[in-house]
């Protein structure tokens, strides 16, 4: 973060007073190891919250933490729980707070805060701090949907197949997704793309609405756009919002090194659509998918940039207001 950014943020933090004793009780969970965090960056936050919620924070320790954390908030009657990090740590705030009426709202902490973008909160930790703190006054949090996959809710994306492997991968390597991000992840899905399917690929089966489409990686949305390269938002499916009650999504059916380059084009492209690719199908409007695996390796999974294992089978639902926001 620049210096003026820090200075900003010093002034807000040096003008606010304490909040009152009828403020809103806030729980900031933080990830002390998102790309842009810092233990100064993490009290500047802290302490111009307090001018307007009365706050605690705290840091994850492990991977799960937060959805513990979250829990007990719900249970011990806090107004709001604010996700400090990157979509990794919203993702499992979401999880954690899911079907309490517990409220969440989040400030960026990592490279790419595609959750933050989508619900209109500054991608820049100052002006979403800032944002916050007319909310104090502006409060009216708002149901929306939650995409699921073998237990585990998602809040914008997920993914069986190619970009799963490559969250493998990446997940294997915390310091160097910190600090190259989007750049990191397109070098490790490169690597993988050239193993494991450019000769005999993973293969899928995807079933949606009496449909059975045969693939190597299917991407369900729950929201669109799929996720962000940098600010540039990488589009996949239409149809799906964060209040429609439904998916959407595509099924790449080959992966050569022929189709590659032209399913990346239109992936970047803001007027192309993927699902006029002649190795690609599509869905949307749908409340249910299954995938499953064609052959004995197993179908890879990732949920808004995680990866939560391999499965013989991942079955892919939405729960339409599961989770309230206060954005």
């Amino acid at each position: 973060m620049s210096a003026p950014s820090l200075e900003r943020l010093e002034r807000a933090a040096a003008g606010a007073d304490a909040a009152p004793a009828t403020a809103r009780r806030m729980l900031v969970i933080v990830n002390p190891y998102a790309s842009t965090m810092s233990d100064r960056l993490k009290s500047l936050v802290v302490y111009a919250l307090q001018g307007r919620y009365q706050v605690e924070a705290v840091d994850t320790q492990r991977r799960g933490h937060a959805i513990e954390l979250c829990r007990e908030a719900a249970e011990d009657g806090f107004d709001v729980v604010c996700a400090f990090g990157g979509d990794g740590t919203v993702n499992e705030v979401a999880n954690g707070l899911a079907g309490s009426g517990t409220p969440m709202t989040c400030l960026p902490g990592g490279a790419t805060n595609v959750y933050c973008r989508m619900l209109g909160i500054p991608n820049d930790v100052v002006d979403a701090t800032e944002h916050l703190l007319r909310l104090a006054d502006d409060w009216r949090p708002r149901p929306v949907d939650l995409g699921r996959v073998s237990g585990r809710y998602f809040t914008f994306s997920a993914g069986a197949g190619l970009d799963a492997s490559a969250v493998e991968r990446v997940d294997r390597h915390p310091r160097l997704k910190a600090r190259y991000g989007a750049f990191f992840f397109t070098q490790q899905a490169v690597s993988v793309f050239l193993r494991r399917y450019v000769v005999s690929p993973p293969r899928l089966v995807v079933e949606v609405e009496g449909r059975r489409i045969e693939g190597v990686s299917a991407f369900v949305q729950n929201a669109t756009p799929y996720t962000y390269f940098r600010r540039r938002p990488i589009q996949l499916a239409d149809g799906a919002t964060l209040t429609s009650g439904d998916l959407a999504g595509v099924v790449l059916e080959r992966a050569s090194p022929v189709d590659i380059p032209t399913v990346l084009w239109r992936a970047f492209s803001p007027r192309a659509k993927m699902e006029r690719h002649r190795q690609v199908s599509a869905f949307h409007g749908v409340d249910g998918v299954n995938v499953r695996a064609a052959d004995d390796r197993g179908v890879p999974v990732q949920v808004d940039g995680d990866f939560i294992g391999t499965l013989d089978e991942a079955e892919f639902s939405v729960a339409p207001g599961a989770l309230s926001v206060v954005a």
